[in-house]
This record gives C-alpha cells, sequence and structure tokens, in this order.
C-alpha cells in the first residue's frame, strides 16, 4: 500500500557552534522539506526533573534516498512541522526497493 504523504515537514540536523569561550552551542540547520505521512504510535508521561513530560512516538514515513544522500533521514536528526519537532530515534527501509523510509521518531512536550 503506497503511504499517504500530506504532512511537509522540514529536516534538520545538530549543529556545534562555538561559543568564543571554549564550548559550544548547539542549533538546527535546515536540510530540506519532505513530505511525509505521520502517524502516532505510543503515548506515555515521564518525569523530567519534577516537570511532567508527555512524550509520543510517531511513524513517519518519507520517500526513499540513497544512503549519504542529505535529504536521507539519520538518527539524532529532526523534522519540524511549525512549533512541533519529532526527533528521528532510527529509520529503516520500508520496502525492498528502497522506494520509502519510516523513520521511528518521538514528539516531546511539556505537560
Amino acid at each position: 500500500m503506497r503511504p499517504l504523504l500530506n504532512r511537509e515537514l522540514v529536516l534538520e540536523a545538530p549543529v556545534r557552534v562555538a561559543d568564543g569561550a571554549g564550548g559550544f552551542s548547539e542549533s538546527w540547520a535546515a536540510l530540506g522539506t519532505l513530505w511525509a505521512e505521520v502517524s502516532a504510535r505510543t503515548g506515555r508521561e515521564r518525569d523530567a526533573g519534577g516537570v511532567a513530560v508527555a512524550q509520543t512516538g510517531y511513524r513517519i514515513v518519507v520517500r526513499g534516498a540513497p544512503v549519504g544522500a542529505p535529504s536521507r533521514p539519520m538518527p539524532d536528526q529532526r523534522f519540524r512541522e511549525g512549533a512541533r519537532v519529532f526527533r528521528i530515534e532510527a529509520v529503516a527501509e520500508r520496502d525492498g526497493g528502497g522506494r520509502y523510509l519510516t523513520c521511528f521518531a518521538r514528539e516531546e512536550a511539556l505537560a
């Protein structure tokens, strides 16, 4: 079955920026826009230093891209949809021909 790629997501990669004092800060650089099918998997709530944090897992399907291509999502990158951020945990080919990729991601939001 063909996925319904109806959500426009921005693929972002972490970038370390020197802070001038020997350290660094992390920011995010946009790599491009991908059309995706986004579906929720599971959700849970956990405690993060006295603050309740809701976590929801997502399955995000995008068109396939060759290994090494900047448009191919990788773990530790993220998708952004407006103010929503989906951190990519794992990526697998959805079919034997590599036409689509399934990204397993997690959205975190303060409760």
